[in-house]
């Protein structure tokens, strides 16, 4: 038991005893001035727990903060919490939190709003996808102030890491107990900025919280959101020197970017992919059948080409690559047209099937991924029918509805987030309502300890599972990409893909004065 809750300590707190000597290695960043960093689509939701989309978390990002946070090494680190441990069966975890906290309108932070920020979490009347991506919470405790008990309902190891999902900002009890639906036009955290102005098809602006818990961050005084549905028009800003980072950046712009005097382009290895969503309760996609004869016809190289432009890696219709710890590789599925079409036989369509795949215009290569699917199954005899449709309107008619559509989603800090966010029959996203109870009980099981091996076997087995049984096709993983003036330091392209640590960001003496 002590050794058990030696090591959680010592993962709570290396980054503050690793601190010190970091900073006499490295420069103390410039304070001061106002960075302009681009999004390509708005951020409709500002409301902390209810974002959806990478926008709406770098905003978010910027004005709350969570308990834990991840670096880019995708190891996590303190934020609200000081240090945490558990008992041995891990089904008790103790956050120790900072003290001296204050939020945006000038009340303390305490124990009692982290219990009731994961109260309204939990909640289902709140509706927000963290629900089910904070961890198995029976039961949360404010022991004193500056103590936080969670109380599981099941042994879960990845509980400090879980605390830093984009949609677990902490807010005040005051506000999560009364008002909550207040935070859709004002935010009230403890973040490193505070909001100035929201307009969220535009422009969002924030300030320097000077009462942040860190006296030395953030280091700039603003930060400006802008919005740039046109991504050669965002390219152009940064080329010009109007914006000094785009977010994320899309390969062909990348490229027209890449070599500039002035650019940095950023690229790192990620778990994020495109997919197509199968939904398993609907015919014909209740057949499993029907749904590797797709598979099938997926030439995995060409869809990295053709929809990654190379900036990219195979996938094999499981969400984990070796961006992931536990990942272990199972048979990697190579395309077969004789054999889709002898399972579409079995299934019922010897003579073919004809489907509509509908793709959201954001980001593009939802589109170029539909298109690439729809030339490759005609060998097979299936007549995909691609409906392209704006980003809004998919997420309010398609997305979590529909049987047949392009899905996009971020790397997630562990395996167990990204199926509990997408695959179990509990999933906070369960677009594809596979709902396989074998699936279920392995990543169960996988949650509940901390043997790696065991970890690792139990991962294996769950995605051997998906792989048979295709609920979606993941064909490729994508690089993030991002893309920054030279003037920018600090900055780095985060493989979680809606991370972005601006707070650690700075100019140097040759970014313009800006009033």
């Amino acid at each position: 038991m002590l050794e058990m809750k030696r090591r959680f300590f010592l993962a709570g707190t290396a980054a503050i005893l690793a601190a010190p000597s970091m900073s006499f290695a490295q420069a103390t960043p410039a304070k001061g001035g106002t960075l302009k960093i681009s999004v390509d689509q708005a951020a409709s939701v500002i409301h902390p727990l209810l974002t959806r989309v990478n926008p709406e978390y770098l905003v978010t990002e910027l004005l709350y903060s969570n308990l834990t946070r991840l670096r880019v090494d995708m190891s996590v680190e303190p934020d609200l919490a000081e240090s945490w441990s558990a008992n041995d069966a891990l089904t008790e975890w103790t956050f120790k939190l900072r003290t001296g906290v204050t939020f945006h309108d000038g009340s303390a932070f305490t124990a009692k709003d982290v219990v009731a920020t994961f109260k309204a979490i939990l909640d289902p009347a709140t509706a927000s996808p963290g629900r089910n991506n904070v961890g198995p919470i029976a039961d949360i405790v404010a022991v004193d102030d500056a103590t936080v008990l969670f109380k599981l309902s099941g042994g879960y190891a990845d509980l400090p890491v879980s605390m830093a999902y984009t949609n677990a900002r902490i807010i005040p009890a005051a506000i999560a107990t009364g008002d909550l639906k207040s935070l859709s036009t004002k935010a009230v955290g403890t973040g490193p900025f505070k909001l100035v102005s929201y307009e969220p098809d535009r422009l969002i602006v924030v300030e320097r919280n000077e009462k942040y818990y860190d006296p030395a961050r953030p280091y700039l005084d603003r930060v400006e959101v802008h919005v740039f549905p046109d991504t050669s028009a965002e390219s152009s800003a940064l080329l010009s020197g109007d914006i000094d980072i785009i977010s994320t950046i899309q390969p062909p712009e990348f490229m027209r970017v890449d070599g500039n005097d002035g650019i940095t382009t950023l690229r790192t290895p990620s778990g994020q992919f495109c997919n197509i969503n199968f939904g398993c309760d609907t015919a014909p996609f209740n057949d499993p059948r029907v749904r590797r004869a797709i598979a099938l016809t997926v030439d995995r190289e060409a869809m990295v080409g053709f929809v990654t432009e190379g900036f990219g890696t195979i996938g094999n219709d499981t969400p984990l690559n070796p961006s992931y710890r536990f990942f272990k590789q199972v048979k990697q599925r190579e395309a077969n047209i004789a054999e889709a079409k002898k399972l579409l036989a079995e299934a019922g369509f010897p003579n073919g099937l004809e489907a509509t795949l509908i793709a959201s215009d954001r980001p593009a290569v939802r589109t170029q991924l539909a298109v690439a699917l729809r030339e490759m199954a005609k060998e097979a005899g299936i007549n995909i029918n691609v409906q392209t449709m704006p980003h809004a309107t998919y997420l309010e008619q398609v997305w979590k509805k529909g049987s047949f559509y392009v899905g996009f989603y971020n790397m997630q800090p562990t395996p167990d987030g990204i199926f509990k966010l997408l695959y179990t029959s509990d999933a906070a996203w369960n677009e594809t309502r596979w709902n396989n109870k074998a699936f279920d009980k392995l990543v169960g099981e996988a949650r509940g300890t901390t043997d790696e091996a065991k970890r690792t076997e139990l991962y294996t087995k769950a995605q051997e599972i998906m792989n048979e049984e295709v609920p979606s096709i993941i064909p490729s993983f994508f690089d993030v990409l991002a893309a920054k003036r030279s003037w920018v330091e600090g900055f780095e392209a985060h493989p979680r893909a809606s991370v972005y640590r601006l707070d650690y960001a700075s100019l140097s003496d040759k970014a313009p004065k800006r009033g």
